[in-house]
Parts: structure tokens; sequence; C-alpha cells
């Protein structure tokens, strides 16, 4: 093994020069691919997967009812039944109805309604300026569900929608649709508000943007003031800040080039792999530093050897139990994560090669008087051996009384686990700015930003009987009641028009087949924005809104409007479904769930396969597993204490903790392993194993809270959680490595 890490030491030695034009030209290239290419996506395409049956049923209700990708506008006027307002309207829907993905639009300018004369319905416009206010406010009061979504109870607000295409036909242009919107709408109104799906997944997509950009400026200067204090010498500064840019310049290379783009997940990449490459970095440097303190007449290439030769191991597993942690995300239901998982797995194995060929190049350009060097800034009351040797005094003393408090803990956690609620606020994937403000001004006027399709199909025969209107009649006056839904529409709004203001047409001695009839009117000339039946009319369609809500909420909504549908129609003879992006949305906490579960238990199966493979005992990899699980444990703790819930940003986190909660203690138990020539008692080992990589754990623990920090500066509430609870994780972490594992170890390892 010596013989060939030497023989590849000396190879990349002799080629250096080479092998340093081949970066700078891959690093050149990936730098042009990424600028070029690098996009961000968030649509729902990346959530589900093509072949996931609530995404292709979602895809199949968009093209026979219309998609719900809907813009919804809100202009604030002084009056809204002003005449000029409504002429600006008309205006604004005849420039965005010649837009090619715009299915439709609708706002007051375009609204009808129906009226039953000579024997059939004709539908006139709901707004005629010739009408009085008084006349034209007394109309609206007869179609309130219908008028409350176009005016305000104030009247001053005109709301307006701008329905696209179905979803996956508009995927390719939805990077400039929510901007050529805007451009439309600002040609006609300067003052409005945008909210909707679309408007939101562009926001998702410029804040993701915007912030992976922060990040990384930030991790970048975070990484360069704690190298100041942590490397030996400021010569090995620059080596180390060159294994952070080369793998991550080649990786956004190889992702830009393959046409896959930043979504709210995969932008978290760039932070943590700064932080994994500066970490095996850091190890690398420490060891080789103190190889030449101890190695005084050993010439470069044996002290590369020894360098590369010490850390090489644990660096691999460390790498390897990060992997696992990373590629269990592949197990999840969602794309996001799969693609989460597999992009940062590459990314690790880039850092993991590339550190090694940059700090052998770097250090082979290195003349260093070794006994002279000392960092750049230092703080001179700390010393790193002092505490080293105080924690191996408290662990001797103590070990009982460690074991039982940090036993109890876990045994809190391992309850805690069942307390932590899985839900995702749509809100919290948001950050603070005008598309949150939008939404939030327009929900509180309109009352929803978004609507639930809901249809009822016959299962023999058709809607269009007596018996099947009344019963949707008393499903709608149910719905009328709900606290998280609003105004719903459907044919029985035209029916209770229709039979207030034109007793005749609805009237009890009226056929069967006469009502029939007229029905079917009303819906083949009603507005293809409220689409009231299908085009067989074996389905009735009925529009609810509803705002932003949690996933939960979102259930609740969804079981009531189930349990309302059964208490009114024979489930034998008719079949409800409820459509539209919401129910997808409310899928997402099986998904979380199922996530959850896959890639923890995949992960923590693998890293306990390789544990027992790199510790050759059973009982050493159990005792060195259990401080790994603990800092899991006290997560549960904090989240179900804080309620801070398991959602599509913290569904990940379990996995990704317990293979970054084995880096450390893998260095740990290697020189603990390494110390049985030295030392012949557990004690002995373990408190020689803290001594030699004491400082590299606290220093990679430093810059791993450091860029977990970083990212819970985000904007995004639910990014900002993810990044809190990994720092706080991986600092517990640190600690139960250096006094549960010690103590474990002195106490049970034979």
């Amino acid at each position: 093994m010596k013989a060939f890490v030497q023989s590849s030491i000396g190879f990349i030695v002799r080629f250096r020069i080479l092998i340093s034009s081949v970066l700078v030209v891959l690093m050149a290239f990936s730098g042009y691919q990424t600028l070029q290419n690098l996009r961000v996506d968030n649509s729902l395409s990346i959530w589900f997967l093509e072949d996931n049956p609530n995404y292709r049923a979602y895809i199949d209700y968009q093209e026979r009812f219309g998609s719900d990708e809907i813009f919804v506008g809100m202009i604030p006027v002084a009056n809204a039944l002003a005449p000029e307002h409504i002429s600006k309207l008309q205006q604004l829907h005849n420039d965005l109805d010649a837009l090619s993905y715009v299915k439709t639009s609708f706002s007051l300018a375009k609204a009808e309604y129906p009226i039953y004369a000579s024997n059939r319905i004709i539908f006139k416009e709901l707004y005629a300026p010739e009408r009085s206010e008084k006349s034209l406010k007394t109309l609206f009061n007869k179609l309130p569900n219908v008028t409350a979504q176009l005016v305000s109870k104030d009247y001053k607000n005109l709301f307006f929608y701008i329905q696209l295409q179905p979803t996956h036909t508009i995927e390719e242009k939805r990077a400039t649709i929510a901007g050529n919107i805007r451009a439309v709408i600002e040609g006609h109104f300067s003052n409005y508000h945008l909210t909707g799906a679309p408007v939101l997944n562009e926001a998702y997509s410029l804040g993701i943007y915007k912030e992976s950009s922060v990040f990384g400026i930030l991790t970048v200067v975070m990484i360069t003031l704690m190298l100041l204090f942590l490397l030996p010498n400021k010569r090995y500064l620059i080596v180390a800040l060159l294994c952070v840019a080369v793998p991550i310049a080649i990786l956004f290379g190889i992702i830009t080039s393959f046409g896959f783009a930043l979504n709210m997940i995969s932008m978290l990449i760039p932070t943590i792999l700064m932080v994994y490459s500066v970490s095996d970095a850091v190890h690398i440097i420490n060891i080789y530093h103190k190889e030449g303190l101890e190695q005084q007449t050993t010439n470069k290439l044996e002290l590369l050897t020894l360098a590369v030769t010490k850390s090489l191991k644990p660096c691999f597993y460390t790498t390897l139990t990060t992997i696992v942690g990373y590629f269990a995300l592949y197990l999840s239901p969602l794309p996001a994560f799969k693609n989460m998982g597999v992009f940062t797995c590459i990314g690790l194995l880039l850092s993991f090669f590339l550190v090694y060929v940059v700090t052998i190049i770097g250090f082979s350009f290195m003349d260093l008087n070794f006994k002279a060097a000392k960092p750049i800034f230092s703080i001179k009351r700390y010393s790193q051996t002092q505490f080293t040797t105080w924690i191996n005094g408290f662990t001797s003393n103590y070990k009982n009384s460690i074991i039982v408090v940090f036993t109890l803990v876990l045994a809190l956690g391992i309850y805690s686990i069942f307390r932590v609620p899985i839900d995702t606020n749509s809100l919290d994937l948001l950050a603070e700015g005008k598309a949150k403000t939008d939404l939030q001004l327009v929900e509180s006027k309109l009352g929803s930003s978004s609507r639930l399709q809901l249809n009822i199909t016959a299962k023999n025969g058709t809607m269009l009987n007596v018996e099947a209107l009344k019963q949707l009649e008393q499903f709608q006056n149910r719905l009328e009641h709900y606290e998280l839904a609003t105004s719903p529409v459907s044919i029985v709004n035209a029916k209770s028009f229709l039979q207030k203001r034109s007793p005749a047409a609805f009237q009890n001695t009226l056929s069967e087949a006469k009502i029939t009839a007229l029905v079917s009117e009303i819906g083949a000339k009603s507005s293809p924005f409220f689409k009231l039946f299908s085009d067989d009319f074996k389905t009735a369609g009925l529009v609810l809104g509803v705002k932003e809500i949690k996933t939960s909420e979102l259930r609740v909504v969804l079981e009531a409007i189930k349990t309302d549908f059964e208490k009114n129609f024979d489930t034998n003879a008719y079949k409800l479904d409820i459509n539209g992006f919401s129910v997808v949305f409310s899928q997402l906490n099986n998904f979380i769930l199922e996530t959850q579960f896959k890639s923890f238990f995949a992960a923590f199966f693998v890293a306990f396969l390789c544990l027992w493979f790199f510790i050759k005992s059973l009982r050493t990899t159990v005792l060195v597993l259990i401080p790994n699980i603990l800092p899991l444990a006290i997560l549960a703790i904090f989240m179900s204490l804080l309620d801070i819930p398991l959602d599509v940003s913290t569904a990940m986190i379990t996995p990704i903790m317990l293979g970054i909660a084995m880096d450390d203690t893998i260095h740990l138990v290697y020189k603990y392993k390494q110390a049985k020539t030295e030392a012949n008692t557990p004690e002995q080992r373990i408190n020689i194993a803290m001594q030699y990589t004491g400082n590299a754990l606290f220093s990679t623990t430093i810059a791993l809270v450091a860029g977990f920090l970083i990212i819970s500066s985000s904007a995004v509430p639910s990014v900002s959680d993810f990044g809190m609870l990994c720092a706080v994780t991986v600092g517990i972490a640190l600690i139960t490595d250096i006094i549960y594992l010690p103590a474990l170890l002195k106490r049970f390892d034979k």
C-alpha cells in the first residue's frame, strides 16, 4: 500500500505542471458552461416523477378542465365600477389572450350572467356601462360567489385571472412567462399586485439564484477567516482554498453541461461541498504539518507519503459515510431529492480525489520551516492540548455518570421522534419580499390565491338530471361554510340565480327534459374559466378557492370534502375527484415520511456495515454507532420542542446528519485503533487519539457549523430551519464524539 501511494505521489509531482494545466483548463471550461447554462427550475415536475399517479392525474385534469396555473391579479382603484377601468381591463385581455401560452383570461370585463328568455338561455355581460352603480351592485349581490372573485367587497379592487396552458406544455417557457406577463400588464396598469402559482414559482427561482450566490460568497469569506486561525501557516491557505474551488467548479460544469438546473434543494450543494472540501484539506494539512515537525530529516516525497497514508483511510471512510447519507436520498420518491443525492455524491467523490491531488501539488512547491511556522492569527488564551487533557480526565473520572445522562437523553430523543410534526407550509418556502407581500395582500382581499376543482362524475348516465342537481346543490351548501376554502362556483350558482331572477326558468311544473336542456345550455355557453361540465356532461365541475396553507390544513379540507360528498351523494352512482396543484401539494407529507424511513434506514444500515468493516469488531462498532445516533435524537427533541416540522427542506436532514456525524468519529476511532501499539488499555488509547486528532476535530466542526449557519441566514424560513438544525446537530455530534464516545469505550470496550 505504501509503495503504491509513494509511486502515485511521485507521478503527480513529476507531472504537476501538466496536471495543474489540465485542472486550470477544466475549471475555465466549467466556469464558462456554468455562466452560460446555469438555470433555476422549481417547477412541479422536479417534485414528482413523470409516472407518478398524482402527477399524471393532475395533468389529465388540466387537459380536460383547464390549467390551474393561474396568475391572480389585483388592481387597486378608487371605484371598481368606473367605465374607464373596465375598458382598460378589456384591452388587457385582448393582449393577454393573444399569447400562445395563455389559455384564457377572466375578469369583470369578460364576465357574463345567464338570462332566460323565449324558452332558452342567453348570456349577457355582467358589467354594462349604461347601468347605474346601484343596479350593478344589486345584480352582483345575486351572484355573490362569482362577483366576490371579480371585485372586492369595498369596490376598491378589481381582480383578474390569467389561465395558462397545461403545466407540461409550458415548462420550457416558464423562465420567461412571468416577466412577459408583467410587461403586458404594465402596458395598461402601473399599480397592480400579482400572485398565483406561476408568480410564486418565479419568486422561488429568483430567490434560489440570489441566495446561492450569497451563500457561496459568504462561505468563501467564512472559510478564509477560519483557515487564517486554524492552519499552521499562511502558506497553506492557497492550497486549502484551491481544494475548495477546483471540485466545485468542475461539478457545476458537469451539472450545467448535462442541462440540469438548480432548485430549492440543490442550491445548498455549493455551500455543503465547500465545507466538506475544506474539512478534508484541514485534516491532511494538519497531519502533514505534524509529521513535518516529528520527521525533521525526512525528504519531501517520504513526508508526503506519510501524510497521505495516515489521512487516506479515515478520509476515505468519512467520505464514504457522508456519501451514504446523501445517496440514501436517491431512495426518495421526490425527484428533487434524488438529484440532490446524486449531484452531492459526485461532488464528494470529486472533492475526495482532487483534495489529495491539489494538496500534493501544493506541498511539492512548498519549502517550509515547520518549527518556525505559526498561524497568521491565533487565540493565545486557548490551548487545544490543555483542553483535550481536561476532556480526557473528565471522561475518565465521570464515565459512568456521562453514560447514564447521555443515554437518558438518547431515550428522550427516540420518544421525541414520534412527536415531530410532518408538515409543509407553502409560505415558509417563500422569502420575504414583493411576491410574498402581494400574495398576502391579495388573499386578504380575495380570500384565496389558488383553487380546487371538484369533479363529480355519474357512473351511469350524465349529471343533467334533477336528482343529481339537487344533490350537487346540497353538497355545495355544505362547502359554503368551510373556513379554509371560499366561494364555490358550479352550475348551482347559475341555477339559483335564474330561479330568483327568472322563476319561470326552473318552475316545478317544468319537465325534467326541459330542465336538462336548460342546464346543458348553461354549461355549454358558460365561461371556459369556470368549466361547469365535461364535454359529455357526465362530469359536473365545482371550483373552490383556497389560500396558501399548510399541507396538514389542506388534508383536513380534502377529508372534509370527501366526507360531505359521501353524505350527499350515493357513492355507488357517483364518483368524486379533487384536482388541482393543492391536491398534489398535499401529498408531500406522505412523500416526506417515505423519504425519512427509506433514506434513514438505508443510510443507517450501510453506515453500520462501513463502520463494522472499518473497525473489525462488532462490539466496538455498536459502541461507536450509539454516539452517532444521539445527535439525531437531540435533533428530534429540538424539533419537537420548537414545533419545527419535517418539510420539503428538513425531510433530508436525518440521513445527511447521520453521515456527517460519523466523520469525526471515524478520524477519532482510526487513531484509537492505531494506538494499540502505544498503549494497552482502551482508556489510554482513546486519550492518545484525542490528543492527536483533537485539533482537526474542532477545526472541521467549526467549518461545518459555520457553513450551515450561513444556510440558516436564508430568507426562506424552511431553508433557514434546515441550516440551523444542521448546525446544532453538527455541534452536538462533536460533543458526543469527545465525551460520550470516550466514556463508552473506556467503560465497555475490552
